[in-house]
């Protein structure tokens, strides 16, 4: 009974080594092939990278199904809970690019924000997932308050007048919480985050760049966004391996 699952999911630990072993290796290649020096993306390449990775997690479903702990049950899972991802994070791409758009992050640059605030995700969402694969298997009749607010939320988007996907991210809470305690510089050093340069009184101090502001609010963002693809995942099984792996 998936009620009885370990916090390890239905996999051994070897099989979250592998996981994480084919992830660590798509991230270096990310930053130190495709990304070795700061560019421009264009159509293609972002297409072709996308198909690529696609393909590494559809082989990974294959994987799945080929173990003697996973089998075609969690297999499907594993692809169902990844498209349905893949399908939530349409709106995270509009929301991600308002927020590039109003810091006007280079375009050379936006990888390193994006790169880096997969970083976190990582860890926030783990964090996410196991808290809410934990009280799920406890209280099943969450699923049901979980199911009202995706169609809460899935209403909203529908009845959303066009004048409401126009923010002033300037009166952004998030915005301006880190706008009032961070030190920022006016302008970018290139694609660093952290920067020394002299503050009013003359000394030598740590600023952040906007670069950094942006990663921040991507960060928040992201988690934001977690709220309705998590129990959107957690609709379909319970598994924490399937449901972080999907992820």
């Amino acid at each position: 009974m998936e009620n009885d699952l370990s916090l390890l999911g239905s996999q051994p630990l070897w099989v979250w080594g592998v996981f994480f072993a084919i992830f660590l290796g798509v991230l270096i290649f990310d930053l130190n092939v495709v990304n070795k020096k700061d560019h421009v993306f264009g159509a293609k390449e972002s297409l072709r990278l996308s198909a690529l990775y696609g393909l590494i997690a559809l082989a990974f479903g294959g994987l799945i199904w080929l173990l003697p702990t996973g089998g075609a049950v969690n297999a499907g899972l594993f692809v169902t809970g990844y498209l349905v991802e893949l399908s939530l994070s349409m709106d995270n791409i509009f929301v991600i690019s308002l927020v590039l758009s109003y810091f006007a992050v280079p375009k050379q640059y936006q990888h390193r924000v994006l790169f880096w605030g997969i970083m976190g995700v990582i860890v926030m969402r783990g964090l996410m997932i196991g808290a809410g694969s934990a009280i799920v298997q406890e209280f099943e009749w969450v699923l049901l308050l979980f199911a009202l607010f995706l169609v809460y939320t899935g209403a909203k988007m529908l009845f959303m007048d066009d004048g409401e996907e126009e923010q002033d991210l300037s009166k952004n809470a998030v915005v301006k919480f880190f706008r009032k305690n961070l030190r920022v510089t006016d302008e970018y050093h290139g694609h660093d985050f952290i920067v020394r340069k002299k503050d009013k009184a003359g000394k030598m101090v740590l600023f952040a760049t906007p670069l950094f502001l942006a990663l921040c609010v991507v960060e928040v963002v992201d988690v934001i966004f977690a709220v309705d693809s998590i129990p959107a995942i957690l609709a379909i099984t319970q598994d924490p391996f399937i449901v972080y792996t999907s992820n």
